[in-house]
C-alpha cells in the first residue's frame, strides 16, 4: 500500500483514528501479528461451546523466506460471543503481539509456499491447497501428523493429489458446498473438475503412519512423498478463457454447475452436464483483470466479481446474454485499489464484503442501493473495516458465528513485514434494523435515566 493509500504518516493517521473508534464500531475485535504472511485464512469447525466463547479450528499458512519451511498451520481460535466482550478491553492491544485468543494447534510442512486454503463445507477438516506447482493438494487436518518446522525436514504428505492442470494452477480453488467436489483455475487457461467422493471415507485411515517428528534425513521430500499419496484424475477439464483463470466457485446448489473468472476479463458460467465449453461467458465483465468471484447461497441467481479495475461488480445469472451481452445489475465502487477477495454473508442475502490492496474491507448491502443516506459514501456501502495496513489478501466470513470474520494482509517492510490477522464482529447496531435499534436506544436512555441518582 506505498503508494495506493497515500504516504505512510497518511496511513498511520487513519490507522490512529480507527483504533480510537474500535469500541464503538465493534462488538468484539482481535488482532494477531503474524511472523510470516499468510496469504490465505479459512474458518474450521467449531469444536467447542462454552457460556462466553467459542472454540473453533483457524486454518492459515506461513510462507517463509527458506529459511525454515512453508507451513500449513491449523490453529484454535477462542470466539467471544456477541455483547460479551468490554468496549474498553478491545481497543487495547500491541500491534506486534500475539492474540491470545489464536493459538496453534498444529503444523503441516507444505509442499512449497501455500497460495490458497479452501475447505470442504460438508466436512471441514478435509481442506485443498494451492501452491506454485499444477496439482491441487487434499488435506484430513485432523489425522496429518503435527511436525517441527526446522530446515532440512521432510515435507509433510498430502492425503490425496488432484492432477489434471498442464501449468501452474497458484490460486482460483472452491471446494463444493453440495457434494465432494473440487474445482481449480490455472495459468494453463483451464477450469479443471473433480469428485473426490470415493476418498473421503478412506481419509483418514492411511495419513497415520508417518512418524509426528521432523525427520533427519535430508532426502528429497517430494520424491519420497508422492508415490505414497494417491492421485485423483479430473472428472472434466473445461475451456474458455484466453488467460490465467483467477477464481472459480461453484454454484451452491449443484456440484455440476460453477463459474470462473480470469486475466482476460471473462467471466464464464460451465454447466458439466453439457460439456466442457462455455454455458454462457461475458467478455468485459470488468475494465480489468478480474481477481475473484462468490456466489450467493441463498439466492443462486446472483454472483459477485472483483477486479483490478477497484471495483465489485453484481451479476444476475438470468440476465447473462451469450456473446459478451449482459451487463451487472449494479457496480460497487468504493475501493481505491484492487479488489482481491469478495464474499457474500452467510447470514444475510444481500450482504457482502469486499477486500482490496487498499487495505479496506468493504460490507456491503445490496437491498440498500438506492435508500443512499449519505452522499458521500459510496451505494450500498454500510461498513468499512480499516484495521489492516496493507492489502487484504483474504478473509472469511464465519458461517458457525453470524458476522464473525477472519481477515489477513500482507504486511509490507514499513508495517514489519510478515502479516497480521484480524478476527471482529461489527457492533450489531449497525446493521439490525434501523427501528428495532432505535427502540433499544431509546430503552438504554430510560433505563440510565432512572439509575440516576436522585437530587
Amino acid at each position: 500500500m506505498k503508494d495506493k493509500g497515500g504516504s505512510r504518516a497518511a496511513v498511520d493517521e487513519r490507522y490512529a483514528q480507527w483504533k480510537s473508534l474500535i469500541p464503538v464500531l465493534y462488538d468484539w475485535f482481535a488482532n494477531h501479528n503474524l511472523v510470516w504472511p499468510s496469504l490465505s485464512c479459512r474458518w474450521g469447525p467449531q469444536f467447542e461451546k462454552a457460556t462466553y466463547k467459542n472454540r473453533q479450528r483457524l486454518y492459515l499458512s506461513e510462507q517463509t523466506d527458506g529459511t525454515v519451511p512453508n507451513t500449513l498451520v491449523i490453529a484454535n481460535c477462542e470466539v467471544v460471543k456477541p455483547r460479551v466482550a468490554a468496549a474498553e478491553h478491545i481497543s487495547q492491544f500491541n500491534e506486534e503481539a500475539r492474540s491470545p485468543f489464536v493459538k496453534k494447534y498444529k503444523t503441516i510442512i507444505h509442499p512449497g509456499e501455500v497460495n490458497r486454503i479452501r475447505e470442504l463445507p460438508q466436512n471441514s477438516k478435509i481442506i485443498a491447497t494451492h501452491t506454485d506447482s499444477p496439482d491441487v493438494l487434499i488435506w484430513d487436518v485432523e489425522a496429518q501428523p503435527n511436525r517441527h518446522a526446522v530446515l532440512g525436514a521432510t515435507e509433510s504428505r498430502p492425503d490425496l493429489i488432484l492432477t489434471g492442470h498442464q501449468e501452474n494452477a497458484e490460486f482460483a480453488l472452491a471446494m463444493c458446498p453440495a457434494e465432494p467436489y473440487v474445482l481449480s483455475g490455472g495459468k494453463d487457461k483451464s477450469v479443471v473438475w473433480w469428485s473426490i467422493q470415493d476418498h473421503i471415507s478412506a481419509l483418514g485411515d492411511s495419513s497415520k503412519t508417518e512418524s509426528s517428528g521432523a525427520s533427519g534425513s535430508k532426502q528429497s521430500g517430494k520424491n519420497a512423498n508422492d508415490k505414497d499419496s494417491p492421485k485423483v484424475e479430473p472428472r472434466g477439464i473445461f475451456h474458455g478463457h484466453d488467460s490465467t483463470v483467477e477464481d472459480v466457485q461453484f454454484c451452491p446448489s449443484s456440484a455440476q454447475e460453477f463459474c470462473s473468472v480470469g486475466d482476460d476479463s471473462c467471466l464464464i458460467l460451465w454447466d458439466a452436464r453439457t460439456g466442457t465449453s462455455p454455458a454462457v461467458k461475458v467478455e468485459k465483465a470488468h475494465g480489468g483483470d478480474v481477481h475473484c468471484v462468490d456466489w450467493n447461497l441463498h439466492d443462486v441467481n446472483y454472483i459477485l466479481t472483483g477486479s483490478a479495475d477497484n471495483s465489485v461488480r453484481m451479476w444476475d445469472r438470468r440476465n447473462l446474454g451469450s456473446g459478451g451481452a449482459g451487463s451487472p445489475i449494479h457496480k460497487f465502487e468504493g475501493h481505491k485499489a484492487a479488489v482481491l477477495c469478495v464474499q457474500w454473508s452467510p447470514d444475510k442475502a444481500s450482504v457482502f464484503g469486499s477486500s482490496a490492496e487498499d487495505g479496506f474491507l468493504n460490507v456491503w448491502d445490496h437491498e440498500k442501493v438506492g435508500k443512499k443516506k449519505n452522499p458521500n459514501s459510496p451505494a450500498g456501502l454500510f461498513f468499512q473495516h480499516a484495521g489492516h495496513r496493507d492489502k487484504i489478501v483474504d478473509f472469511h466470513w464465519n458461517s458457525s458465528d453470524p458476522w464473525t470474520i477472519v481477515s489477513v494482509s500482507d504486511d509490507g517492510e514499513s508495517t514489519g513485514g510478515g502479516g497480521t490477522l484480524q478476527i471482529w464482529r461489527m457492533s450489531d447496531l449497525i446493521y439490525r434494523p434501523e427501528d428495532e435499534v432505535l427502540t433499544e436506544l431509546e430503552n438504554f436512555k430510560a433505563h440510565l435515566a432512572s439509575c440516576a441518582p436522585r437530587s
